[in-house]
């Protein structure tokens, strides 16, 4: 389940695409610089004078998980409305200024973070930091968008919630983290949406977007100096910290199970999961090698047994999900009724066959040529470069941590990777959650009610 919940962009997509078009130029070497501004606001930076293009990645601590119990929703709403009208200008006002001056700004809420966006040509960066300042700090939240936004996501929410990939994860969640803000809906529902106030979410933006647990990644046409000038202007202004909560601890409670919900479609949806390795564990780069080879897609583990072998499916996956407060592997696949019990063994007997025996020199040979050949192609453009700027610094990495990535994973040994394949491929704990009419796969716990 990618815990992904909006993504919002205010600029005409077709102006842009001429602008950020693909350029293996800036991945052969990426030289980031450490920019400190005049007021302490610190952001990585890779320069690129190339082209008249700056672009802006920043990402807050606290997302959809820090929202109060029975307004789930409350970070997704807000996301989307603060590019509605900000300062002076009302919605129409707003997005107007930023098409005319071919600005991109965008919001988005994930679990445990809140991120902007912003793209614009050099000429028009103090316009388009100013307009990314108001957003943060002035959004007005006007009743007109407030409502249309809100039956926006309301009208999405409601197509959702009787597919079945969309019960199979609540399903899913609510189990592991009965507890905790993990097991409720990300995009909240339709009536806790409707629960949110004006002041629910300027409370919100007052509370989360503050200097204090800011990360940020520029690229593109634009000094240290000058950088250093717009990020006090831009962010100067926010609170220092944010209001301290106490941390609920992310226990797992759904361990080996297996929840059924009867639904009368022709397939059956299946997700399932256990615990996996903190970001920071030393062992992540054998992680990161034995994932490719069990789910890398064509030729991984998975895809291989059950659709090439038997074609069981047309597709099924499995990725590592780094949260703040657990770390999982998850994973999903849909497959006919008649063979989903069939299907629900094999994934438990790859698992089993790859925690006892380990990979073999080949797929690990292949494996590591993948993803160090991969790595650069994903970053031949400004967005999922300053994307990576901001997550290296998430998650305490150096500045130099590219400069040794592929070493260090042409460095793991099979003895580590057959090691860590014991600690990763937990088939025990393997819990699973189906939606559809499952011929004979037999439910081992009754599934959670939903949350209104």
């Amino acid at each position: 389940m990618m815990r992904n919940v909006i993504a919002r962009a205010s600029v005409p997509f077709l102006v842009f695409a001429a602008l950020f078009l693909a350029r293996p130029d800036m991945a052969e070497a990426i030289e980031i610089q450490r920019v400190v501004s005049p007021g302490g606001i610190e952001a990585w930076l890779v320069e690129d004078h190339k082209n008249p293009i700056i672009t802006l990645s920043a990402s807050f601590e606290g997302g959809a998980a820090a929202d109060p119990d029975g307004k789930e929703g409350l970070a997704v709403l807000t996301a989307s409305l603060l590019d509605e009208g900000a300062g002076p200008y009302d919605s129409d006002a707003f997005r107007r200024k930023l098409e005319d001056m071919v600005i991109g700004l965008s919001f988005s809420a994930r679990t445990d973070s809140f991120s902007a966006s912003l793209q614009t040509l050099t000429e028009n960066s103090g316009e388009a930091f100013d307009l990314l300042r108001l957003a943060m700090t002035e959004a007005r939240f006007d009743i007109e968008p407030v409502e249309r936004i809100r039956a926006q996501i309301a009208a999405g929410l409601k197509r959702s919630e009787n597919r079945p990939q969309t019960i199979a994860s609540r399903v899913w969640w609510r189990a592991a983290f009965p507890d905790h803000s993990y097991g409720r809906p990300s995009r909240g529902t339709v009536e806790s949406v409707g629960r949110v106030t004006t002041a629910d979410m300027k409370t919100f933006a007052e509370r989360v977007l503050t200097r204090g647990s800011l990360k940020l990644g520029i690229v593109g046409d634009i000094t240290p100096a000058r950088l250093g000038t717009l990020l006090d202007k831009t962010f100067g202004t926010l609170p220092e910290s944010r209001v301290a909560t106490q941390p609920v601890p992310a226990k797992l409670a759904a361990i080996g199970e297996t929840f059924v919900v009867q639904s009368s479609v022709p397939q059956s949806v299946v997700v399932f999961g256990h615990r996996g390795i903190t970001r920071d564990d030393p062992d992540r780069f054998a992680a990161s090698i034995l994932m490719e080879i069990m789910a890398g897609g064509f030729g991984s583990r998975l895809t291989e047994e059950i659709r090439e072998k038997r074609g069981l499916t047309y597709g099924i996956y499995a990725y590592a999900l780094p949260l703040e407060d657990a770390q999982m592997i998850m994973g999903g696949v849909s497959t006919r009724n008649d063979r989903v019990a069939e299907t629900v063994r094999l994934v438990r007997e790859i698992w089993e066959e790859m925690a006892l025996s380990g990979p073999t020199e080949e797929e690990v040979r292949d494996a590591k040529t993948y993803i160090n050949g991969s790595f650069p192609m994903r970053l031949t453009s400004s967005r999922p470069i300053a994307g990576l700027l901001v997550s290296l610094q998430r998650n305490g990495r150096p500045i130099d941590y590219l400069d040794h990535r592929e070493e260090r994973i042409n460095a793991v040994t099979m003895a580590d990777l057959k090691r860590v394949a014991k600690r990763l491929f937990l088939t025990d704990e393997l819990t699973f959650s189906v939606v559809g009419q499952p011929k004979g796969l037999t439910a081992t716990a009754p599934a959670p009610e939903p949350r209104s």
